[in-house]
């Protein structure tokens, strides 16, 4: 029973083997069949695609031969042209060739004629030059013979002669030209001098003012010698603290009723003056009620400083001053100048100023701030060094005033170059008003006193040559010898003759001492 069944699944495996081995060789010969089927369908589509190429081909060929033909003709037609345009300026250019050549051919038969001409000038000079170099000969011999003739006659040669008809025509020249530059020198100056005192005089009788001499000592009455003991203190208190306060000297001595006050200040000898009053009649005097015065005068006069300054502006009519250059102004009301009051003087020239710059017909109202604000520096000469017109000159730049009055303030002295017109006539007019008969109480003899005394005193010191007191006393120019005087001696003399100036003289503002120191070495070749 079990043998069977095994020959049955070999059977069954066999079989299933054929049919395998024969699905397989059915499957094999569908694929060939299959794959014949396909290669015979892609070679024809394949042999279409190609011919549709072809034709493809066929017709872009066609339209690039057509394109290229058209470009082809139309390059062609382009070459043409602008071959035609290359003949056309070619011709043009051989036409212009041909005018130019033409032209060239008449330039040189022009230059072949004057060149022909030119050798017949040349020619014809050459004669010329042959006929006058005979001429000049024969004038050469002419002249040399009369010149020995000449000789002969006058005994002089010819460099003699010459000279002596240069010195005739230099003698001639010169002394009718000195003659003409005096005639018209002269006639200037006397024009000028009749205008000048014409405009002076005018201006003089137009502005006429009074003048008092301001006193330059302050005193103060005393009613009884009690009173000055009071003013003194005890030990000598009151007077110590009122001199502190104010800054003065007080000078009490044996004269019945006066106490002398002694500032170089104006302005602070008023203040004493007034508060010792003020303390005199109050009665009650001791070092807090001197303080307390002092302070109520102090502050009293600035405001009566003020006042004056803006009154002084107001009457001169000289409008945009600083408030400094108010105050200053009126600190010039109790300044004094050889007794004349300063502000009074400066108002004065204010007015001179305007009168005469209106005759000239100048702007007069620069020239009345000019003569208003000559002398602003005498306010503060005191307390700055230098003179009264460089110390104006420098506080009127600070406050941005023309320069027209910045130099006629410096220069009313002579002290520097006067830049403007304005300048002559601040200082004609400063002249005018310190000469007026009254305005000053120093006399003639006084001020040549007062002059020789400088030259004396510069004159004591050794190598002293020469000295000279100028610009009205203002300064003292000292000649020294240079041998005997060395650089540093020359300071320390000029030193030594200010401090003795300073201590033996009286005069207003400062004096300039200048020592001039001059070395000349001098020989003679022989």
């Amino acid at each position: 029973m079990g043998v069977p069944i095994a020959m049955d699944s070999s059977a069954m495996i066999a079989l299933w083997i054929l049919d395998f081995v024969a699905g397989v060789a059915i499957g094999w010969g569908l694929l060939t069949v299959l794959s014949k089927r396909r290669r015979v369908a892609a070679l024809e589509e394949a042999e279409r695609i190609v011919n549709e190429a072809q034709k493809q081909a066929e017709v872009i060929v066609e339209k690039a031969q057509v394109n290229a033909e058209k470009h082809f003709i139309q390059k062609q037609e382009e070459f043409e042209k602008q071959s035609a345009k290359d003949r056309d300026e070619i011709k043009e250019l051989e036409r212009k060739l041909e005018k130019r050549a033409d032209n060239l051919d008449k330039k040189l038969d022009t230059l072949s004629t004057k060149e022909r001409a030119l050798e017949q000038g040349e020619q014809r000079v050459k004669d010329r030059e042959t006929s006058l170099t005979q001429r000049e000969e024969e004038v050469s011999r002419v002249l040399k013979q009369q010149r020995e003739q000449l000789q002969r006659i006058s005994g002089m040669s010819i460099e003699e002669a010459k000279q002596l008809l240069f010195n005739r025509l230099k003698d001639e020249v010169e002394h009718d030209a000195a003659e003409m530059v005096q005639k018209t020198v002269n006639l200037a100056k006397e024009e000028a001098q009749a205008k000048s005192r014409e405009i002076v005089v005018t201006a003089i009788q137009r502005y006429a003012t009074e003048h008092t001499s301001a006193a330059t000592v302050s005193t103060v009455d005393i009613p009884s010698d009690d009173m000055k003991g009071r003013v003194i203190g005890r030990e000598g208190r009151n007077i110590r603290a009122f001199e502190k306060a104010t800054g003065v000297d007080v000078i009490v001595d044996d004269t019945p009723g006066v106490v002398v006050v002694s500032a170089f200040d104006p302005v602070r000898r008023e203040i004493a003056r007034l508060s010792l009053e003020h303390l005199i009649q109050d009665g009650r005097i001791h070092p807090t009620r001197i303080e307390e015065i002092v302070q109520e005068t102090s502050e009293q006069v600035a405001r009566e400083i003020t006042e004056r300054g803006k009154k002084a502006a107001v009457e001169a009519n000289v409008g945009g001053l600083n408030r400094k250059q108010i105050d200053l102004l009126g600190r010039l009301s109790y300044r004094t100048s050889y007794g004349q009051n300063v502000l009074q003087h400066c108002m004065e020239v204010a007015f001179l100023c305007q009168i005469m710059a209106d005759e000239l017909g100048l702007d007069g109202t620069l020239a009345r701030r000019c003569g208003l604000l000559h002398d602003i520096g005498k306010a503060v000469d005191h307390e700055v060094e230098g003179g009264h017109p460089q110390i104006g000159a420098d506080i009127c730049r600070r406050f941005n005033e023309r320069p027209e009055v910045i130099n006629a303030i410096a220069g009313h002295h002579g002290d520097i170059e006067a830049t403007s017109v304005y300048t002559p006539l601040v200082a004609a007019a400063d002249a005018v008003s310190a000469s007026r008969p009254g305005s000053r109480r120093e006399s003639l003899e006084r001020y040549i006193k007062r002059l020789e005394q400088l030259e004396q005193i510069a004159g004591r010191y050794p190598g002293v040559k020469q000295a000279y007191a100028v610009q009205a006393g203002r300064e003292i120019r000292v000649i020294v010898d240079a041998n005997r005087v060395t650089d540093g001696l020359a300071t320390k003399t000029a030193i030594d003759i200010a401090k003795q100036i300073e201590a033996e003289m009286t005069y207003p503002g400062e004096v300039k001492v200048t020592v001039i120191r001059e070395m000349r070495a001098t020989e003679f070749a022989r």
